[in-house]
């Protein structure tokens, strides 16, 4: 069983989140609780398979056979009654890469691409970056809560020709699981334009109670043949590292184009340690999850009491999802540079800055939540110190 409240030292590992500060321009003391990973240890059943690969100490060329599909499709089929083909699974090095390939294999440059800020801001780059163009169909914040302008959405399409749409499910950072009518909605406007939709489903496993996540293409089968789901084990049982993503593409065309894509880029077969640790994840990682999500469940009831109680001027915006903390601090009056020099100077925290989701969320703040208790007790006792 693993030890949730254990301190893990990740320090001068080579961790983005912890060692490299300086070469971003930030003080070298901040905490961080910025990137996506969590500070746990990994399953107890992957850290086994992958110490076995190590001591064969042989890591060569690898490739995935049956029991691989089967393992995979075990998981989504127990957790979201989602069943799929063989042949609709793509392996990728990454989500990113996923949807950077899906924008080259979907669209052509200088067409425009619709998502939905705020939201994971390499969204933004993979369109950019790929020469098309950003259409923003905002969230809109009402009582604490993020909803989708469904008007605003299809008028955008109509607007800007609008080719593809890159869906955050649940969403990052505002922590939303969309319900089956809302992906509904979604999906009837898409498919009426003849938009294609590449659905990012990272952080479908972790759900909290009350809510349930719903693959796009479940929530709207009519969009089957015009869509992409990426998944992947990364952030459910923190091997991001192993840089393994599995990517489900229904139509036959659209998997052509894709492979397509994904040959220019060389890529070719998976790594090794991605594909032992992927496979021990799904096959024996279910219990040490489903702890984990208790454990991150307890965190934003801690945040969400403190805050109540010691500073009241920074809202958390209700998680439905995810271990993203989404927090408003407005409340404070400050500009964002402000806000910016009191997070990162004055409380010594390394947070995600809002504005780097969308340019409406500077006075947001994201928090990951995937870390040891006494990890957030002090970086809340700092940032409580630092506002006064």
């Amino acid at each position: 069983m693993t030890d949730f409240n254990e301190i893990i030292d990740r320090k001068n590992s080579d961790s983005l989140k912890f060692d490299f500060a300086k070469e971003k321009g930030l003080p070298e003391d901040v905490l961080p609780l910025w990137v996506a990973d969590m500070d746990f240890k990994a399953p107890p059943g992957v850290i086994d398979a992958l110490q076995k690969s190590l001591d064969r100490g042989i890591f060569g060329y690898s490739d995935t056979k049956d029991d691989y599909y089967e393992i995979v499709a075990a998981w989504f089929k127990k957790r979201f009654d989602f069943t799929y083909e063989k042949e609709w699974l793509i392996k990728t090095p990454g989500i990113v890469f996923a949807l950077a390939n899906a924008v080259r294999a979907l669209t052509e440059k200088g067409d425009n691409v619709i998502i939905q800020p705020p939201v994971y801001y390499p969204f933004f780059n993979v369109i950019r970056n790929n020469h098309r163009n950003i259409i923003e169909n905002p969230l809109v914040c009402k009582d604490g809560k993020f909803y989708i302008d469904f008007e605003d959405f299809e008028k955008k399409i109509v607007d800007n020709n609008v080719k593809l749409f890159i869906l955050c499910s649940p969403h990052n950072p505002v922590s939303r699981v969309w319900t089956k009518e809302e992906l509904q909605k979604l999906g009837e406007i898409c498919l009426k334009h003849n938009v294609y939709v590449v659905a990012d489903e990272i952080h479908c496993d972790f759900v909290f109670e009350g809510y349930k996540h719903h693959i796009f293409i479940d929530a709207v089968p009519e969009m089957k043949q015009r869509t992409i789901i990426c998944t992947a084990p990364s952030k459910t049982f923190n091997i991001a590292g192993m840089q393994l993503s599995n990517i489900f593409i229904p139509s036959a065309e659209i998997r052509e184009r894709y492979m397509a894509e994904i040959d220019v880029t060389g890529f070719t077969v998976p790594s090794n340690p991605g594909v032992v640790a992927c496979k021990a994840a799904y096959a024996t990682g279910e219990e040490w999850f489903e702890e984990c999500l208790a454990y991150i469940k307890g965190n934003f009831d801690y945040l969400r009491d403190f805050l109540k109680e010691n500073l009241p001027q920074l809202k958390l915006i209700e998680p439905e999802g995810t271990y993203l903390a989404w927090i408003d601090c407005s409340g404070l009056g400050l500009t964002a540079e402000e806000l910016n020099d009191l997070i990162i100077n004055k409380a010594k925290l390394w947070l995600d800055s809002g504005d780097i989701f969308g340019k409406a969320s500077e006075q947001y703040q994201r928090i990951v939540m995937a870390c040891p208790r006494a990890t957030l007790e002090q970086a809340m006792k700092q940032l409580k110190e630092a506002i006064g």
